[in-house]
Order: structure tokens, then sequence, then C-alpha cells
């Protein structure tokens, strides 16, 4: 390198320093869009929380009417013309990631939020809160376990603990990952807080942050979400976390994050700066791995088996066996399959009935029954374990 090249790279080199000092940020961070139209407080809201992610070291591409000297703005009057430039800033390659209020993303992909936990202040990753994953409930919590982990890695999280919320289609979705675990894809389950242990969460354990991803479909994870960040001012103006995060999904090569109309200025810095962390980060190169790694474990199979059993041909008449005390419970099955599960039982002579205990749905046999339908309920695919 000659003389006057060294001099020019010192001079820059220190120039970029400077700029650091005084702008917190370095220039050859990612840029990061920030669609500011739409606002339910005022594009001035979205403004001031360029600023203030800008002075966190984000490098901010604000996008709006309004204009500030710290910042790099692009002009637009409205939310369609927002858009518009955003998409270009991302397209040529300006800009590795974006914030907005909207985006429609593609069926297959979701967002994964951040916030953090009440009681601890632990960051959790909601997997899912916007966009759609699959259009089946259950798969799309089986993919969203994915993209959380995706996200969770890209954030520095090494091995994300995972749990599931106790919802419709959990146990189902359980008992998928557990599969893909047992067959080679490596994920590590988190523990319930509550006496019974299990990654099934209650709603103690996201209050707690027992686990760093926390699977859901992507409408309970919305509601959620809204009720995390907003619970201290009355619903009306989200005070806390990092919104509702970037869009993950199978073969998706673009960085948008959402946030909400009704998401105050910190959490729209916070939104900001994730999506800051993300876009510096190899996710994509993460997503592949992951990805690869589950279908090498039989993602494709499992699927499958999902879609065979959801299509099955109308179930047969089957005679309940003579009725007995039932005093044992056997918890796990998804509610959709509870009746099937129970009239599995009875087709091999075992009495069942449906229940419904604190934790969820529950089979309920007789004591001398119990380990006969436990094998049963395995066998069938209704419990894991």
């Amino acid at each position: 390198m000659s003389q006057t090249n060294t001099q020019k790279l010192i001079r820059d080199t220190f120039l970029d320093l400077a700029r650091a000092l005084e702008t917190g940020r370095l220039e050859d961070a990612p840029g990061i869009a920030l669609s500011a139209p739409g606002s339910e407080h005022g594009e001035d809201n979205a403004l001031q929380a360029a600023l203030q992610a800008s002075r966190n070291g984000v490098n901010v591409h604000y996008i709006g009417s309004l204009s500030h000297p710290d910042l790099t703005c692009h002009e637009a009057q409205n939310e369609a013309q927002a858009h518009q430039v955003m998409e270009r800033l991302l397209a040529d390659g300006t800009c590795k990631g974006a914030v907005a209020m909207h985006y429609p993303f593609p069926i297959g992909v979701a967002t994964v939020g951040r916030v953090p936990a009440p009681a601890t202040g632990k960051p959790i990753y909601l997997a899912t809160t916007t966009g759609t994953a699959a259009t089946d409930r259950v798969e799309a919590m089986v993919r969203g376990a994915v993209a959380g982990i995706i996200t969770a890695k890209a954030c520095g999280v090494e091995q994300p603990a995972v749990g599931l919320l106790n919802i419709d289609g959990a146990r189902q979705a359980e008992g998928i990952l557990k599969k893909l675990n047992e067959q080679g894809y490596p994920i590590t389950f988190a523990q319930s807080a509550r006496s019974g242990g299990g990654c099934v969460l209650r709603g103690n354990d996201v209050l707690a942050g027992s686990s760093d991803v926390v699977v859901m479909d992507s409408l309970t994870g919305n509601v959620i979400i809204k009720m995390l960040s907003a619970f201290t001012s009355g619903g009306i103006y989200e005070t806390t976390g990092d919104g509702y995060g970037p869009g993950i999904g199978e073969g998706y090569d673009r960085l948008v994050a959402i946030v909400s109309r009704a998401s105050g200025a910190a959490v729209v810095a916070n939104a900001l700066s994730y999506t800051a962390q993300v876009a510096g980060s190899p996710w994509q190169d993460i997503a592949s791995a992951e990805y690869r790694l589950a279908y090498q474990a039989g993602l494709k199979a499992l699927l499958d088996e999902l879609s065979a059993r959801r299509n099955a041909p109308v179930r047969e008449e089957i005679q309940a066996p003579p009725q007995e005390a039932v005093t044992q419970d056997i918890a796990g099955v998804e509610v959709m399959e509870l009746e099937e599960a129970v009239r599995s039982l009875w087709k091999k002579g075992i009495y069942a009935q449906s229940g419904m205990g604190c934790t969820g749905p529950v089979v309920m046999v007789s004591e001398q029954n119990l380990s006969r339908a436990l094998a049963a309920l395995r066998e069938g695919g209704f419990i894991s374990g």
C-alpha cells in the first residue's frame, strides 16, 4: 500500500470514529429503513424513535414527510409512498432491513416479536406475532418454533430454550418437535416453572420468562405482545418491548420487521435496534442451516403425516366398552383430537372418558387400564414421550 493510500485510510478511519462519537453510529453499520407515516401517535413519534435509535448506533434511513439534519431522510407524503421508497432501499442494498407498521408477508412468513418478561426483564422471543407461517395451525406452530430459534440465534442466543404456550395445537406441535429432536434436529426444550414442568407453558411462564422462545400461532402472539407492550398505558400506547419483530420463513431473504400503529417512540426505537441486530448477523445462513437440519430430521414426513390425519376418512362407529370408574387422568392429548383418542381406546377394549383438567384436556381411565391406555395413546400418536 502506497504512503498516500495509507494516509487516506488513516484519515477516513479517524473521520468515521469522529462521526461515531458525534452520532453514536459507524457509517458501515447496516442501513435500517423506517417507514414513518401511519402511526396513531403522529409522525413525530416515529421521528423521535429514529433519532433515539440513531444515537444508540443504528444507521437509520428515515422515510416520511418530516426530516432532521442528524438523520438520512427520504421524502414520502403517505404510507404508500413510504413503502415504495422502502422497497427501493431494500432492493438496491442501501438498507439491509426495514421497520414498518404494515407489510404484506407471503404465506409461510411470520414475525418473531421480542419483549422483556415482566417478572424478570429477560428477553423472550414470541414466535409468532404477525403473518402466517402455514395455513394449518399446528404446522404454523412447528414452523414458528424454527423461526424463533433462527431469530434468537441471530441475536446471539446460542441454544435458545423453546416452550409452547398451552393453546389448541400445542400438544401436537410438541409431539412433532420432539420427534424432530429425536431424529437429529437439535432443540433445547424449556421447562415450565410450574410444578408439572414440561415444555408446554402456562401464562405464568410468559410473565416469568421460563423460555427464550415461546411458540404460539400468530393471532395469539399478536394478543400477547400487545398486552405485554401496552399494559402500563391502558392499551393505547405501547411502551415496552422491541416490536413484533422480523418476518422469518423458509427461503425468505428480505428482512422487514413490524411495529404497531400504537407503538410509542421507545418501542419503535427498540424495533430499529432489534432489526439492526438481526441484519448485522449472518441470519440468512443461520436460517438455511436450521431449515436444512429440520428437513434432514424428517420435517416434511412429519408434516405430511399431520396432514393425512387431518384428512382421514369419516370415522367408523365404535361401541364403548362396559362403563367403569375412571380415576386416572392422562394429559397431553390435543383438544381437537380428544374424542378420537377416547374412541381409539374403546376400539382396544379400554373404557375411557374425556375431560378437562386445570392444565387442559385429559383422557380418564381406570387405574388398572392406565399403563395399557398410555401405550395405546402413544402408539396412536395422541401423546408423546
